[in-house]
């Protein structure tokens, strides 16, 4: 997840959005590299979300399915997962290679007026982001459906217990608020790209016109800007609520530091 989002931050913000706008590196415009970026803009974003799909059925398996959790919660397991998003994500953004005009960097005449293509686009904003944003929520309520049984039975079990503080019901409680944060900032960063995909294709695609001020070309960036948002901060909530990630994290700073305070001294 943490490598899918990054690869985002670098090809679909710095490669793509950032030089569009601002830089204007040549050999970011030549048609081949531009079609790769187009790619690899979608193949990103794509295993990006699967991934995050796939991270929330991992936990939902963690608590919910003890049997299925022995032998699917394996590092084996993990490492097919995530060759199979990754290179079902990449087959799925090769068509949008043929999209590009072969002389500019712009989506053919084609794209806005071919039916596949309209197909293709349609299906893509079905397949991302509705059926992760069905499939987190289907996950998460299962997954928080289990916490709060396990968690009424063990209250009728402490019921006449002498210590009313119960920190593993609070810990669980904080795991639901966390399952509904993640829900609710993936459906809500999304929802303008989900919009904007449904009633209209890309418009302005390559920024030609920096003040372009039509209601629908600002509602297209919206979505770009919030659903690339949303991948970035789905991982730093996954990643740094976790006790182990926190603790590799302060180790990782710590080494950082040490050569520097050695020398110092």
């Amino acid at each position: 997840m943490a490598v899918a989002d990054l690869m985002v931050v670098i090809v679909v913000i710095i490669l793509e959005k950032i030089n569009y706008i601002y830089l204007f590196a040549k050999f970011l415009l030549v048609t081949p590299v531009c079609s790769v970026l187009v790619v690899l803009n979608i193949a990103t974003r794509d295993c990006s979300v699967w991934l995050t799909v796939a991270f929330t059925f991992d936990r939902c398996v963690a608590i919910c399915c003890e049997k299925l959790r022995t032998r699917y919660c394996a590092e084996r397991t993990a490492a097919v997962v995530i060759a199979t998003v990754s290179a079902a994500s990449c087959a799925w953004a090769v068509p949008i290679y043929f999209a590009v005009d072969r002389w500019r960097c712009v989506p053919t005449a084609e794209y806005f007026t071919s039916p596949l293509w309209r197909a293709y686009e349609v299906f893509e904003s079905i397949r991302t982001p509705l059926i992760p944003i069905c499939l987190i929520l289907l996950f998460n309520v299962s997954t928080i459906k289990r916490i709060m049984e396990t968690n009424r039975v063990r209250r009728e079990l402490r019921k006449n217990s002498e210590y009313q503080k119960d920190p593993e019901l609070a810990n669980r409680r904080n795991s639901m608020i966390l399952l509904f944060s993640l829900s609710a900032n993936f459906i809500l960063f999304w929802m303008p790209y989900v919009v904007h995909s449904m009633n209209w294709q890309p418009q302005n695609y390559t920024y030609t016109d920096r003040y372009f001020s039509k209601p629908t070309y600002i509602l297209q960036q919206c979505g770009f800007i919030f659903s690339s948002l949303s991948m970035c901060t789905n991982t730093c909530i996954y990643g740094l609520t976790q006790r182990k990630f926190r603790e590799q994290l302060k180790n990782g700073l710590k080494y950082l530091f040490v050569p520097v305070v050695v020398i110092c001294k």
